[in-house]
């Protein structure tokens, strides 16, 4: 969905000169140009309904200039009173965190929508694979509403269930199907949980990825790990002993996955080629360029960044990790943090007493995360204490059964 902007006057346009009562000359005018459709699209003033989920919003979506935005949420939230429970992920922008209940990863905010059973509407800020995974928890009477449905996730989007079927037949040609176990991160579309479910897995995140591949691999002789191949081959090469050769990666865009028969069979660990966009962009040479700028620098990343970053880095954990470290850590220390800007930006301004910087030199936020803006949030917000009921997130029945099948197994490890 496309964020309405309110266009402002570039500075030619402030100083061009022109007759009383014309028409003001636009920059594109000055310089013989058009935009372009890809440009528009950036820019948010126009629509790709063939590549977005959702790029209108029934109804008037309010300008972000709008000065009453903040209390027009606050009215609308408190309107709803109990029937409404705001969760926030972590990766949010402040202008929406301030409007959440509870914060946190994908997985704790799903669970803490269905220990909310009084809540008729979870509106969730955040991406679509965590709208689904709320939706597949909570109860029938519950509605997950995401305010903006192009707030999707590339990483989730990089696996496709037709094309995770096309890997299981061939790991079937291969005649290793029956002795491999899906394991699926949570950040996943319903389909992927439910194929994982169907196919005796199990779902981790980058808290417990350990514990489900030590339970995969008492249950067979091989994993398919799903669909972020730098969280699974880190655990398994950092934390369980495995070698980088224990490991193939699964391209679904390439005939066979890439790979033949043989590396399949020998295989341990059958990495799908998928990553995410914000941690796959940190470099050796940020870490190499963090440490020579702040001497005794600790640098602490997320297990989705790629394994040399992981490998060279002083922490390695997941964002709730990421967020007790700093918690815990002494007055006066200095850190580079590898994960979302708007959480860092956050940790820094909680913690003034430390020096704390983002790893890359380079702004990066989660694009498809901050779709989900204050005018949205304004607007999902004020339709439900209208009474109506929009982007409304639901799992078929069977995809949520057999993507439960697989989060329960998660929940029943050792």
């Amino acid at each position: 969905m496309m964020n309405s902007v309110n266009s402002t006057k570039s500075v030619s346009e402030k100083n061009a000169p022109r007759r009383k009562g014309a028409k003001p000359v636009t920059t594109t005018e000055i310089l013989d140009v058009q935009p372009t459709p890809l440009a528009l699209l950036l820019l948010g003033r126009a629509a790709d309904p063939k590549s977005e989920r959702g790029v209108e919003c029934p109804g008037e979506l309010p300008a972000p200039s709008d000065p009453d935005l903040v209390e027009r949420a606050r009215a609308a939230k408190a309107k709803l009173g109990e029937r409404v429970f705001v969760l926030g992920h972590h990766y949010q922008r402040d202008e929406v965190i301030e409007f959440a209940d509870v914060t946190g990863d994908s997985f704790k905010l799903a669970r803490d929508a269905a220990a909310r059973p009084q809540a008729e509407y979870i509106v969730f800020c955040g991406v679509h694979f965590m709208a689904e995974s709320a939706d597949i928890l909570t109860s029938a009477d519950q509605q997950v509403i995401l305010p903006d449905l192009a707030a999707g996730c590339s990483m989730a989007d990089m696996a496709s269930a037709e094309q995770v079927a096309e890997c299981w037949d061939a790991l079937t040609e291969a005649g290793i199907a029956d002795v491999t176990v899906p394991v699926s991160y949570m950040n996943s579309s319903a389909d992927i949980k439910a194929f994982t479910g169907r196919h005796g897995g199990t779902i981790c995140t980058s808290s417990n990825a350990r514990r489900a591949l030590e339970w995969a691999f008492s249950q067979g002789e091989k994993v398919l790990f799903l669909p972020d191949q730098h969280l699974g081959r880190n655990t398994a090469v950092r934390e369980m002993g495995f070698s980088r050769d224990d490991c193939v990666v699964y391209n679904p865009h390439k005939p066979g996955g890439g790979v033949t028969v043989e590396q399949l069979r020998e295989a341990k660990m059958i990495l799908w080629r998928g990553h995410c966009s914000v941690h796959g962009r940190f470099s050796l040479d940020s870490v190499e360029d963090v440490r020579s700028r702040i001497p005794g620098v600790n640098v602490l990343v997320h297990p989705e960044c790629k394994h040399e970053v992981v490998s060279a880095a002083d922490y390695v954990g997941s964002t709730e990790y990421i967020i007790k470290a700093l918690d815990a850590a002494p007055a006066g220390s200095a850190w580079a943090i590898g994960t979302e800007l708007n959480l860092v930006r956050r940790l820094a301004k909680a913690h003034p007493d430390k020096q704390i910087v983002f790893l890359d030199k380079t702004v990066c936020f989660c694009s498809t995360m901050n779709r989900i803006d204050l005018p949205h949030l304004v607007w999902a917000l004020e339709s439900l204490a209208d009474g109506t009921v929009v982007n409304r997130i639901q799992v078929d029945e069977e995809t949520e059964h057999y993507a439960k099948v697989a989060l329960e197994q998660m929940l029943a490890l050792p």
